[in-house]
């Protein structure tokens, strides 16, 4: 065992928040459900969002037999809405492929739709209990700190950073799974990008950050997310448009919604080539 492990694990114990894909009572189906809405999205965003989803779809064939535009309706303001046809597609092929349940082998859950490395892993750790590293952008930077003695990881993972993530696991697969999310809670909660509490967290005296005497980071530039007339607003603007129409979105409706005309044209063809808005002769909707 290292010496991370005791001290984080009875942290994780006493500090956890409760969420509801964290109880016993969640499926695997629900964990999934958590691991595409919390990509780039605050859990305080999600929460309502999640209950409201897993109320209404409880098991995958449940969103299976809807439209894929009814999941982007109930995707709502999450943002980045192609997780939620993606999400739509995976409940299909879970149905078609799997008998309606959630796989816990690595290969299946690699191959349903918008289904990579990390939510496979983060599904068989969280939802199975299996002894899975979930490299997430908390973990990533917790690990950066305490073992490496780094501000911030490098900006592409490396294969350094897995086999370190990997070889701190416990070895019993209960355990390690815990370790997973107590790493991530860590994160979120105490080693923050910004102001972390240094005092409260529970490996300070093992952190090689601490030891070093906090360097700086000295990487390449670390951008935020611009918001602000940017594309992304632009498709938010006319993705809500089409959410809260009952039918669909006149051309002239979609032409009021955004001042520059070049900009929102571009965004209307990249909605319609995701498949999150389909042409109606002179209007716009939802996908059936």
């Amino acid at each position: 065992m290292s010496t991370l492990h005791a001290p984080l694990l009875a942290w994780y114990d006493e500090h956890a928040r409760d969420l509801p894909w964290r109880r016993t009572s969640a499926t695997p189906w629900g964990v999934l459900v958590s691991e595409f809405m919390l990509q780039q999205t605050p859990v305080a965003r999600v929460l309502p969002v999640y209950d409201a989803w897993l109320a209404r779809w409880p098991h995958p064939r449940d969103l299976a037999a809807e439209s894929s535009g009814e999941a982007i309706r109930a995707w709502g303001r999450l943002g980045y809405p192609r997780r939620a046809i993606r999400l739509h597609a995976a409940a299909r092929a879970i149905v078609e492929h799997h008998d309606g349940r959630v796989p816990d082998d690595v290969d299946a859950l690699r191959g349903l739709p918008g289904v990579g490395d990390y939510t496979t892993s983060a599904v068989l750790a969280f939802a199975f209990g299996r002894r899975r590293a979930v490299l997430d952008t908390n973990v990533r930077r917790v690990l950066a700190r305490v073992v490496t003695g780094v501000e911030f990881p490098a900006t592409t993972m490396s294969a350094a950073e897995k086999d370190l993530a990997n070889g701190l696991l416990p070895d019993d697969e209960p355990t390690a799974a815990t370790w997973s999310v107590a790493l991530m809670e860590l994160g979120a909660l105490v080693c923050t990008a910004v102001t972390p509490s240094c005092e409260d967290c529970p490996v300070r005296r093992e952190c090689a950050w601490r030891a070093a005497g906090y360097p700086a980071y000295d990487g390449p530039p670390r951008r935020g997310q611009a918001w602000s007339g940017t594309d992304r607003q632009c498709r938010g603007r006319l993705m809500a448009l089409a959410r809260d129409a009952h039918t669909a979105v006149s051309a002239a409706g979609i032409a009021d919604a955004w001042p520059d005309d070049a900009q929102r044209d571009r965004c209307l063809v990249s909605l319609l080539a995701d498949g999150l808005l389909v042409r109606r002769e002179d209007s716009y909707a939802l996908p059936d």
